[in-house]
């Protein structure tokens, strides 16, 4: 006969072992799971001599114990393992069996998924405020995701990611380098990958990856190198800026480095000194008969080309006596000319400015001068 409840509801002691869980393994696993079915076997033994399965009561009570055993980082397998040993002995509790089962996987799943959902909702909030610059135990909270602060890391960012390439290139980064070298996330729109400056093999194939699956027009920026938390923050700004300077300037190459960019950051310091400085040079260039555009490409090919006139007319496809004439009509209406030094510079800088701040659109109207077009 069973025994009476005792007062934390569990069953007493039953000489004929109904209401005992069954510890199939030495080692307690099974045990220790078994201890999260109370009433189970006494469960399956009134379906065996009644026919009816467990209710909703017992239901929600299977499931509870499935997301304890989860939160206690119980093994499902040990769970339902547990679970079955207690109908060893009970004829016809099939039935009964597979409904206990299925709850139990429902809760342990349950209980896993809103795990998952809390790690990433942390590890969002990790990477903003590692991007963002909010120190607030910054250090302690990188050591879980296995970052070690106290390095040198870069930020790697990429422009045109479609639904579902985060994932993709993050589990084939994590497989290769592992998840204590690489953080990816979305940011402001950008796919960010934090990595060790140690290890710049992990820029390389998130670039690949990127390369592999985002459609055309992607681009990537990559930031220097920096150390500590606010390196993080520096790296991840330069890398985000070079993908602005990039489509501000024009250029051509896919993966832009902060490096590589540097004297413009520096140009911009001064905005008023550079506006000054594009409007002075280059506005004449907006009285020219067929426009300034033309003129401006001539510079910048010129420019790429070092100076080059052939070269420069390759890269415009016209002729070369075509740069010669255009360059003849810079020289006239800007009084200055890329063939001296000192002018090259000003002009070349002048250039740069105008890509960079959107001149002409950008600038107000100059008032129209009684200067003539050669």
């Amino acid at each position: 006969m069973p025994g009476a409840p005792r007062a934390d509801g569990s069953m007493g002691v039953d000489p004929s072992g109904v209401n005992r869980p069954k510890d199939l393994r030495a080692d307690g696993s099974v045990g220790g799971a078994a201890g999260l079915l109370g009433g189970h076997r006494q469960r399956l033994a009134d379906h065996a001599a009644t026919g009816l399965l467990p209710g909703r009561q017992a239901m929600d009570a299977y499931r509870a114990a499935g997301t304890r055993a989860a939160e206690e980082g119980v093994p499902l397998r040990a769970l339902v393992d547990a679970a079955l040993a207690a109908g060893e002995g009970l004829a016809g509790v099939l039935p009964a069996l597979r409904k206990a089962v299925a709850a139990l996987m429902e809760g342990y799943e349950r209980a896993q998924q809103a795990a998952l959902r809390a790690a990433e909702d942390a590890r969002r909030e990790f990477v903003d405020d590692l991007l963002q610059g909010r120190a607030e135990r910054l250090a302690e909270r990188a050591e879980h995701f296995g970052l070690r602060l106290a390095e040198s890391y870069v930020v790697a960012v990429a422009r045109g990611m479609r639904d579902g390439d985060q994932d993709r290139i993050e589990r084939e980064l994590v497989a290769r380098f592992g998840s204590h070298n690489v953080l990816v996330a979305v940011r402001d729109g950008l796919l960010v990958c934090v990595a060790p400056a140690m290890l710049p093999a992990a820029v390389g194939e998130f670039t690949h990856h990127v390369r592999a699956r985002f459609p055309t027009g992607w681009r990537v920026g990559v930031g220097r190198p920096h150390r500590g938390p606010g390196g993080v923050v520096a790296s991840y700004r330069e890398a985000a800026q070079s993908l602005e300077l990039a489509d501000g300037l024009g250029l051509k190459p896919d993966v832009v480095k902060a490096a590589d960019l540097l004297v413009f950051p520096v140009l911009l310091r001064d905005r008023s000194a550079i506006e000054d400085l594009v409007t002075s040079v280059l506005n004449p260039l907006l009285e020219a008969r067929g426009g300034h555009e033309p003129l401006l490409e001539t510079l910048e090919a010129i420019f790429a080309s070092q100076g080059n006139q052939t070269a420069a007319a390759r890269r415009l496809q016209v002729s070369p006596r075509a740069i010669t004439y255009r360059l003849e009509r810079i020289r006239r209406l800007t009084g200055f000319s890329p063939d001296e030094p000192t002018q090259r510079f000003t002009l070349e800088t002048a250039v740069l400015g105008a890509r960079l701040l959107g001149w002409p659109t950008a600038f107000p109207r100059p008032t129209p001068t009684p200067r003539q077009d050669p």
